[in-house]
């Protein structure tokens, strides 16, 4: 009898050491760095199918002082649910006396309540265009491990600018911004892309490289150097999701009131490990 318990302590063994990840503070999941990548399992999603936002999942992204987040809010006016499709919406403010800014946008994060290290991350959007429009679909760091920005890095999976027939898909950490390393190795590639469709855009993530998709075909990457100085890769920790529809800015210049209301559609976010 003792050999069939031994067995089955084996079988149980086995299986739990052949779990991908762990979850840390019931929110983060963290992979294996052995993680191959050959067998994605889905460990969390939104399908946008509630009447709601997921508010545990979610947060509205508020105004903050950098450059993108000039005119992000948390008015109704900004959000839509329908169908299982998420808007986000760049419009002309309306109440200039509540709030004086000429433009409002609409965005949200999954801060404090989903970040994971490592895995595929997957979202299905459509984007529309506009003077000034500027969606994007990226992580920054949950814990900020190495200090300020931009010591933990940023992973921008998508960024369209105005009108344009290209998308951007960019590394950011101190190595390429502060010490100007933006060639070894190139820290950002465009891809043409049909605005008029829906599209998935997505990131795999390793502990030696970020590799970038479109559609399931991969696009560009990222590789972890060695020899060289060790900002380039602030990539060992938990990132959290940030999806929003963000209007004007240095790099994307003013936004044209008449070009406006415009939106970033959401169909569903996947992530896997």
């Amino acid at each position: 009898m003792s050999k069939y318990i031994l067995i089955i302590f084996a079988i149980i063994l086995v299986g739990c050491s052949s779990k991908s990840s762990i979850i840390v503070d019931n929110y983060k999941y963290i992979q294996k760095d052995t993680t191959s990548g050959k067998d994605w399992k889905l460990v969390w999603k939104d399908d946008f199918d509630k009447e709601e936002i997921d508010i545990t999942k979610w947060t509205k992204i508020p105004k903050n002082t950098a450059d993108w987040g000039n005119y992000m809010t948390s008015d109704p006016k900004c959000y839509d649910l329908s169908k299982g499709k998420l808007y986000l919406k760049g419009i002309v403010n309306s109440d200039t006396i509540s709030d004086s800014r000429p433009f409002l946008t609409g965005g949200i994060y999954t801060k404090g309540k989903f970040a994971f290290q490592y895995g595929k991350i997957e979202i299905r959007a459509k984007l529309e265009s506009a003077k000034g429009a500027w969606p994007a679909i990226w992580m920054l760091a949950e814990d900020k491990k190495y200090g300020s920005y931009p010591k933990n890095g940023e992973i921008d999976i998508m960024e369209h600018l105005n009108f344009d027939d290209i998308i951007y898909q960019t590394t950011h950490s101190y190595y390429t911004l502060e010490l100007k390393e933006k060639d070894n190795p190139p820290y950002y590639k465009t891809i043409k892309v049909d605005t008029e469709q829906y599209n998935v855009y997505g990131l795999e993530w390793y502990p030696d490289k970020l590799v970038y998709t479109l559609n399931g075909n991969e696009t560009y990457t990222y590789p972890k150097l060695e020899g060289v100085d060790a900002s380039q890769w602030p990539f060992d920790q938990p990132f959290y999701i940030l999806i929003d529809q963000q209007l004007g800015g240095s790099w994307v210049g003013k936004a044209n009131s008449d070009d406006l209301p415009v939106q970033m559609i959401i169909d569903w976010v996947k992530v896997y490990q």
